[in-house]
């Protein structure tokens, strides 16, 4: 899912001008901090980039569940995992923070869990993502050792944590973002994932209008939670199976819950994937797909879109089709027509539009039914 969701691509490259990763390490480059020389260091929301590695890093554990995140810290031979819930007793535990709220607190109170006692909690925030509301969380549900201002960024910490921490707030922060029941129970989301508590428009308007002859291998890329891919099963009966691809880990274990009533009749896969490095399997009979168009810093990045289509064209069979919603002033119809032998604009509506593109059929067939022609040609005049 996407339009205006949650980063998900490969020209997702860290940025040498990661400024919350810049100021996560300000306390420990100035000396107000020490850097722990023993004991594990917890990094929650991780991110990897230069600041980083101004220190010994090898008893770091990242938790990133964002697969491209998570990708460039493995790459960079970091232990990293998208659920680190085993990482108690920490002696530091780093955390950047997400904007949405009931996220943010959720990962702090997890944060302060995971300290040892004597350890900090140090996290950043820009100042455009809600760093004084974050700071303010994290001052009352622990206290503040100190805090620093640069590269519009706030970053704060703990003073060595003894247990004297708000337990009851804790325990009610922890469960900030569990999953739930969302719209009168008929799937179940959380807060932190794309359109968490509603369906987006561009997903609705794309379900709306879904052919009902879809059949066959079936994917949706950029799945989000599974709102898409549960319409297209209840509307679709002749699909066999659908693949899943999402790149956030919490939205893809929420998708598989969502999809559970199908599973019994229909073969189902769930992916935690970059879309944009390519599709481990080819040949899908369709692909249904609302890509995202923002990077993690949350300018616009058509590009993202593009590669989608790219990299359905890619994957589809001869003669598949691709069914995408996306913003209609975003240029994807360029796009599709170098990937695709047609296309078209199935509907527009609230700033949106569906496009249907047809994979060309396959060269070497038709070459091969125009040689069978010929042939048949051939016999019929020497007879």
């Amino acid at each position: 899912m996407a339009d205006n969701g949650p980063p998900t691509a490969a020209c997702l490259r860290l940025s040498p001008d990661d400024d919350p990763l810049k100021a996560l390490m300000l306390p420990f480059d100035g000396g107000a901090l020490p850097w722990p020389a023993q004991g594990s260091i917890a990094f929650l929301r991780a991110r990897d980039g230069w600041p980083l590695r101004q220190r010994p890093i090898g008893h770091l554990r990242c938790e990133q569940g964002f697969r491209p995140l998570a990708d460039g810290l493995r790459q960079a031979g970091l232990d990293v995992q998208p659920d680190l819930e085993d990482a108690a007793g920490a002696a530091l535990v780093l955390v950047l923070p997400p904007r949405q709220r009931d996220e943010a607190r959720a990962l702090l109170a997890r944060a302060v869990g995971m300290a040892a006692p004597g350890a900090r909690v140090v996290a950043a925030v820009a100042n455009d993502e809600g760093a004084r509301s974050r700071e303010k969380d994290l001052q009352q549900l622990a206290g503040l050792g100190g805090t620093l201002t640069k590269f519009h960024c706030r970053v704060f910490w703990t003073a060595p944590l003894s247990g004297a921490h708000d337990a009851a707030l804790l325990a009610r922060w922890r469960q900030a973002d569990a999953p739930r029941p969302i719209l009168g129970g008929r799937f179940h989301s959380r807060p932190g994932v794309f359109a968490w508590d509603r369906i987006d428009p561009a997903s609705a308007l794309l379900a709306a209008h879904l052919p009902a002859d879809l059949a066959g291998r079936g994917a949706d890329l950029g799945a989000g939670w599974g709102y898409l891919a549960s319409e297209v099963l209840g509307r679709c009966p002749r699909v066999a199976s659908l693949d899943l691809y999402e790149a956030e880990a919490r939205a893809v274990e929420l998708a598989r819950l969502n999809l559970d009533p199908h599973a019994a009749r229909v073969a189902l896969g769930f992916h935690w994937h970059d879309v944009t490095t390519g599709l481990p399997a080819g040949g899908y009979d369709f692909i249904v797909s609302n890509p995202p168009f923002h990077g993690h810093d949350r300018g616009d990045r058509p590009e993202l879109g593009q590669r989608f289509i790219e990299v359905a064209a890619q994957s589809l069979r001869p003669g598949g089709r691709l069914l995408l919603v996306a913003n209609r002033h975003l240029p994807y119809e360029a796009t599709v027509a170098q990937a695709f032998a047609t296309h078209r604009v199935l509907a527009e509506g609230g700033g949106f539009k569906v496009i249907e593109a047809v994979k060309a059929q396959a060269v070497d067939g038709q070459a091969a039914d125009g040689r069978a022609v010929k042939d048949r040609r051939m016999k019929e005049r020497r007879r």
